[in-house]
């Protein structure tokens, strides 16, 4: 009995603790910018802050408000609209456009701003045929308003931001709004009240989501907000590290960026305190869109068609001109190419890392669930949360730190230094981008778990196979879907994160993102065109899944 009794022993499954470490562990990594931030923010110079407070903050705290007020109106406004039209009516065109409407998500802010800034110009293409149309020759006798304001900017910034909403709003619509109509149309409610009274009510958590998201991307710009002479937060803090050399300023002003976040997450979540929503287990009634004709169909077309178009097609159809344009009068093309190289490397070994730092994560919940676990993937997920700007200044500290205790340790003991060893080599901007999209990981493989039978892990247990034998024999082949997309949506990212890329990036690497960053701040535009071209093919990858899903 006692033999057996050792062999039962010896067949149970062990370990477990790990797992959990190992998560515990990511979680710290991913709060160690914000906590390194608030340090390097205290042992700062008590005299910055009343410098900050009278000079920096006010404007940079104005700017900001009145850019994410401004955005926030036209992303709702933009994103519910489109989707309540390819929703509830059909038209000429509705099937294209109901997946075209998410193409500007391919676009870049800052890459949006730097196209419009020289189609707009006092001498670009559309100045200089709107004068040639009204026989006018010189621009000081007619010209446009200046893109470079405020209004230009939320603008723009809405134009590429919108999708944020109209996806999860679709969705939605799409799940809940045709038995819900159905019983409001029997009840009495005329059609054209359906969406002030039915639909839009239902869609606030979707709209509340999706807004809040495109308002930390509006704050996360840097390019955008910088090229058309917007003073946000992101632009203090990367000129006053950068131009002034003020790291402890750029951290104390990165403070007051993160309680601008805290308060649009909590603002998210007030938004969302008492609406709750159930759908019928009972599968809902396919939503049958009210045919349109005539003006009524045009006007439709028309609402889709103009964010389309001034958010994709317009700034994409300038791209390709002028990388043709450089491209053709033989132009050296070696620097795209090195920057090309550079920001492939980069964002494949940042999805590489993490994926595996998600991985992760998301099996501790699965393989060993408890408090523990779900409370790691929760504080492993508020990378997202922050700007890469407030990721990059935050982990500087401690990357540097850790460089020169490396160094000096090599020193002694080898007798010869290593230099910056994570700042010169890349490894910096590598965790930085882990950090920011460590959520992204985390939150679709964690999503693919669930949709794995617990019967699965119970059956391999009382096999005698351990947490790693099932993770890797039975869990990992059923996710590569999950993983895929996952791995997808990071390496985009990473190719178009700016403000991380221009702060921690080393001396002499360049990538598209920065490339772009240079040519357009010294006014070159079509010397960048090539960039950002390169950018915007990648940054339609998404775009194109998220249509096959939809399309689905």
């Amino acid at each position: 009995m006692r033999r057996a009794a050792g062999r039962g022993a010896a067949a149970r499954p062990k370990g477990g603790r790990g797992w959990t470490a190992g998560a515990i562990a990511v979680a710290a990594l991913a709060l160690l910018p914000a906590v390194a931030l608030l340090w390097q923010a205290l042992a700062g110079s008590s005299g910055l802050w009343p410098h900050l407070l009278a000079h920096v903050l006010p404007q940079a705290l104005r700017d900001t408000a009145v850019l994410l007020v401004g955005v926030g109106i036209l992303v709702t406004a933009m994103g519910t609209g489109a989707a309540w039209i390819v929703t509830a009516y059909d038209f000429p065109g509705r099937r294209v456009l109901a997946w075209a409407l998410l193409l500007p998500l391919a676009m870049p802010t800052y890459i949006i701003a730097y196209a419009y800034l020289d189609l707009l110009h006092p001498v670009g293409p559309v100045q200089t045929a709107m004068r040639a149309v009204l026989g006018i020759d010189s621009p000081r006798d007619f010209r446009l308003p200046d893109i470079r304001s405020m209004p230009g900017c939320i603008l723009l910034l809405s134009l590429v931001l919108y999708p944020y909403v109209y996806i999860p709003v679709r969705a939605l619509f799409l799940s809940q709004a045709a038995n819900l109509l159905d019983v409001a149309r029997t009840l009495g409610t005329p059609r054209r009240a359906l969406f002030h009274r039915v639909a839009l009510p239902l869609a606030r958590p979707a709209i509340a989501v999706g807004t809040s998201l495109a308002l930390m991307e509006a704050l996360n710009d840097v390019g955008a907000a910088e090229f058309l002479g917007v003073r946000t937060l992101t632009v203090s803090i990367y000129s006053t590290w950068v131009t002034r050399n003020d790291l402890p300023g750029a951290a104390q002003i990165a403070l007051s960026m993160l309680v601008v976040v805290l308060g649009l997450i909590v603002l998210e979540r007030w938004a969302r305190r008492r609406h709750r929503y159930a759908v019928s287990a009972v599968r809902a009634t396919p939503f049958q869109p009210l045919r349109l004709r005539g003006w009524q169909a045009g006007t439709a077309v028309a609402l889709c068609v103009v964010p389309v178009a001034l958010g994709f097609a317009a700034p994409a159809a300038y791209l390709v001109r002028a990388a043709w344009v450089r491209i053709g009068a033989g132009h050296d093309l070696s620097a795209i190419a090195a920057a090309t190289a550079g920001t492939l490397t980069l964002a494949a070994a940042a999805t590489v890392l993490t994926l595996a730092l998600g991985l992760t994560v998301a099996a501790a919940s699965r393989l060993r669930p408890g408090a523990a676990s779900a409370v790691a993937a929760r504080a492993a997920s508020i990378g997202y949360a922050m700007p890469g700007t407030v990721v990059a200044l935050g982990l500087l500290l401690p990357v540097a730190t850790a460089d020169r205790w490396i160094d000096r340790t090599a020193l002694a003991v080898l007798g010869e230094g290593t230099g910056l060893l994570f700042l010169g080599s890349g490894a910096a901007l590598v965790l930085a981008y882990t950090v920011r999209f460590l959520a992204i990981s985390t939150g679709t493989l964690e999503a693919g778990f669930s949709r794995l039978p617990r019967s699965f892990d119970i059956a391999a247990r009382s096999l005698g196979r351990s947490r790693g034998r099932v993770l890797r024999e039975i869990h990992l082949p059923l996710l590569h879907a999950p993983m895929a997309a996952a791995a997808l949506l990071i390496f985009v990212d990473c190719v178009k994160e700016l403000p991380a890329t221009l702060m921690l990036r080393p001396l002499g690497v360049e990538t598209l993102a920065t490339q772009l960053y240079g040519e357009a701040a010294r006014g070159t535009y079509e010397n960048g065109a090539v960039a950002a071209l390169l950018i915007v093919a990648v940054g339609m990858l998404p775009a194109v899944l998220l249509a096959r899903i939809s399309g689905r």
